[in-house]
């Protein structure tokens, strides 16, 4: 994505995620703060004021400027930037962009190939468009929660920001197909990527089942998932996740076990048998784990091809072999933090690797230099720095007669 220019004007997690991912691809992020910072500046572990855990990496391969977009100047300083990108991105509501005038009817006059990105709870054009909403929300808005209930007896929610996450990743995805055909007919376009249609979308991919068809042909929900026993089992020592998954694998593991006559049981003998019995047959798995240790059972698999796993303790994921062998949490130094871990984006190219081509900047820390890229004079910059338009490391005083 080298060339390609993306205004970040996102909080929180989702949006700087997804522009993170963007930066990472090589594009050159320019992320819009408040003068006082995006939220997550102030949440959670760090060594000085406004740089975070989450800051260093969800801010990553980008530029800060600090605006003021309740001023008329700090609106206009947005739409210069504007004039020279390839795309913005934003999770501001509808009321909020309506009332700024950050709208893609508005910004795309003094750039008809931009592609405007924009990413709520729900979709721009209904009545909820302007519903507050976060993570939690979305998982209970889109069916995520009450799967839960099908299975423990109560909804609940995952253990991470899975809606931010998953959204994000569709936010980057659209941002590249739009900008791509931006580049091929020279025509922007503004792209919705509402959090509770596409969380709903992700949970349907194997939840629709027989309510496919209308009318239906079978139950909603995969059976295979909805089960109570589908966790990790007790080993002899700790923890693991044996799956068997072909009919080879399930007679290999059920001779493994000294059960081989269990592969001719017809509750589990073909597929759609295993299904529609899997919360008993997953309850014999964990009993017959119990009778190996760990590695036991990981060495045996191994040997015969059934996929098994070790549970990974994230605390420690530092220590892991695989994450260490593929470099999955990368040691670096900040300029003014030190040393930290970076996180990149996951993917190999043979060609134009990803990597950390920036570190993540202190608020407003490239004001100056973004103001001045889109056009400003040094006095008209430091007016703005004056007038508290414009906020971050500060441009050294402009005599305009000698500048």
């Amino acid at each position: 994505m080298h060339g390609v220019r993306v205004i970040d004007l996102t909080t929180v997690v989702m949006g700087p995620y997804a522009t993170a991912v963007l930066g990472d691809l090589g594009a050159d992020v320019v992320k819009v703060e408040p003068l006082d910072g995006d939220m997550t500046r102030g949440i959670g572990a760090r060594r000085h004021a406004g740089m975070t855990a989450m800051t260093l990496n969800l801010q990553r391969n980008k530029r800060s400027i600090a605006l003021n977009l309740r001023e008329p100047d700090g609106l206009a300083a947005l739409r210069r930037l504007v004039e020279d990108a390839d795309v913005i991105v934003t999770n501001l509501r509808p009321r909020s962009r309506e009332r700024l005038g950050i709208t893609y009817e508005a910004l795309s006059e003094c750039n008809p190939r931009l592609v405007m990105c924009t990413a709520q709870a729900y979709g721009s054009r209904t009545e909820l468009a302007d519903s507050p909403a976060y993570d939690d929300i979305v998982q209970a808005a889109s069916g995520a929660a009450l799967l839960t209930d099908r299975v423990y007896g109560q909804p609940s929610y995952a253990p991470y920001v899975i809606a931010d996450k998953v959204v994000a990743l569709h936010i980057a995805v659209a941002a590249l197909a739009a900008v791509l055909r931006a580049r091929t007919t020279g025509r922007g376009q503004s792209v919705d990527v509402p959090m509770v249609d596409a969380m709903i979308a992700f949970n349907l991919v194997e939840h629709l089942g027989g309510h496919t068809f209308d009318p239906p042909e079978g139950d909603f929900g995969w059976s295979r998932i909805l089960v109570s026993e589908r966790r990790p089992h007790r080993t002899a020592d700790g923890w693991i996740c044996i799956m068997p998954y072909s009919d080879q694998n399930w007679r290999d593991f059920f001779a493994l076990a000294g059960q081989p006559e269990l592969a001719d049981d017809p509750r589990f003998r073909e597929v759609n048998d295993r299904h529609r019995n899997m919360n008993e047959l997953l309850a014999t798995v964990g009993q017959m784990a119990r009778h190996r240790t760990t590695d036991e059972w990981l060495e045996l698999c191994a040997k015969h091809e059934i996929p098994a796993s070790e549970l990974l303790d994230l605390a420690a994921v530092g220590q892991n072999d695989y994450v260490r062998e593929r470099n999955l949490l990368r040691s670096v130094e900040h300029p003014s933090e030190g040393r930290y871990f970076v996180t990149p984006t996951p993917m190999d190219f043979s060609e134009t690797p990803v990597g950390l081509t920036r570190h993540a900047p202190r608020l407003g820390e490239n004001s100056a230099e973004i103001l001045a890229q889109a056009g400003y004079s040094p006095g008209e910059v430091a007016d703005l720095f004056a007038r508290n338009v414009v906020a971050g490391d500060h441009p050294a005083p402009v005599n305009e007669k000698c500048a």
